[in-house]
């Protein structure tokens, strides 16, 4: 009986919510149970079309609103904050290297033996809750929609290939940069507060005046503008590029094991060296711009924040020379791709116990 009468709800729930009058009668009578009967030929034709298209709007709206990509975004979260904190001095020396100009390149474990010896070992950890928070709420907004629009895609087409992954990642990378930019700004801000930096103009605007998240957001607005808050958008929009070139490299990998192995789910160390292989790629390709997104985002130079996205890298190489663009990318690579690896690994274990839990199958991809 439910299978006859379910349609019934939903034609008319939907005319009604489009305004429009439906002639369908429902004719019931005695047959052991009540028995429900759909007459659908006196429905209007003008209202078949409008139903079929709204169906299509409510399939699209289910595949973004779903447990599925709740299950997805949570996972993602979650592993990024596990990798960001076993990996965190990796961070901290990345920072100071691109953004103070006097510090001169070295390996990673002699600028944090530095950054240890002059300001503690704790200031290898400075700015570590700023950042979880901004990196949970980051990745929640990036793999939520980025497993939404997949799942669109796959209503629509049936499958999805590298340009498609390409894509979807850039334009879950721009909604994330536009949600989450406060939070990067105000982490930047922290982290620096504090630090014995080698320049000493930054040095000098490097002094503690934030006290927590909300007051240095506060006090940005106060003093700086809301505006502010925002920069360096625009170098982050175009590194949303680089998560879109990882997404790209990690899923066709990662659809690649899934047919070879004939498994939808793979092992550990594949998910952590397609991770690493991923993030090494699209790092080195946008490591330049993020060496600005740094520096704007830090506001020690007004000069530089009054300057457009390339603007600022004319300066850079007219007055550091070309080199300044990949200060401290040695840090970066070894900080993101071992990140990134195991972000990977424990974001698929995450979703692949709970989907198991949920009782719900993942498929193995199609070519």
């Amino acid at each position: 009986m439910i299978s006859h009468t379910y349609p019934a709800i939903v034609h008319w729930t939907q005319a009604k919510l489009l305004g429009q009058t439906c002639n369908c009668r429902l004719i019931c009578s005695q047959y052991s149970a009540k028995k429900v009967i759909l007459n659908l030929s006196s429905c209007s034709t003008s209202s078949r079309p409008t139903t079929s298209m709204t169906s299509g709007k409510w399939m699209a709206l289910s595949g973004l609103m779903s447990y599925s990509n709740l299950v997805h975004a949570v996972a993602g979260a979650v592993g990024s904050v596990v990798a960001l904190a076993v990996f965190f001095p990796l961070d901290t020396a990345r920072t100071r290297l691109q953004v103070d100009d006097q510090r001169r390149a070295k390996h990673s474990p002699f600028i944090m033996a530095e950054i240890a010896k002059d300001e503690g070992l704790s200031a290898l950890y400075r700015g570590l809750f700023p950042v979880v928070s901004a990196l949970c709420c980051s990745n929640f907004v990036y793999f939520y929609v980025f497993n939404g629009l997949k799942a669109v895609m796959l209503q629509q087409t049936g499958k999805v290939d590298p340009l498609k992954d390409l894509m979807l990642a850039f334009i879950a990378g721009v909604i994330n940069v536009i949600v989450t930019t406060p939070l990067w700004v105000v982490n930047t801000r922290l982290r620096l507060q504090g630090a014995k930096l080698q320049t000493k103009k930054y040095d000098d605007q490097s002094k503690q005046k934030y006290n927590g998240i909300i007051d240095c957001i506060k006090k940005i607005i106060r003093y700086e503008g809301a505006r502010s808050l925002w920069n360096g958008t625009m170098p982050s929009i175009v590194l949303a590029s680089n998560p879109a070139i990882q997404f790209m490299v990690y899923e066709t990998l990662k659809r690649y094991f899934q047919r070879i192995l004939k498994t939808a789910e793979l092992s550990g160390v594949l998910y952590f060296i397609m991770g690493a292989i991923a993030k090494a790629m699209s790092t080195v390709i946008t490591y330049p711009l993020q060496v600005i997104q740094s520096r704007m985002r830090a506001g020690f130079s007004k000069e530089e924040e009054s300057k457009s996205m390339l603007g600022n890298i004319l300066h850079l190489i007219s007055t550091r020379g070309i080199p300044a663009l990949y200060k401290g990318m040695e840090a970066k690579l070894l900080q993101t791709v071992l990140t990134a690896a195991l972000m990977f690994l424990t974001y698929e274990k995450i979703a692949a116990f709970t989907f198991r839990l949920m009782g719900m199958k993942v498929e193995i991809p199609k070519r």
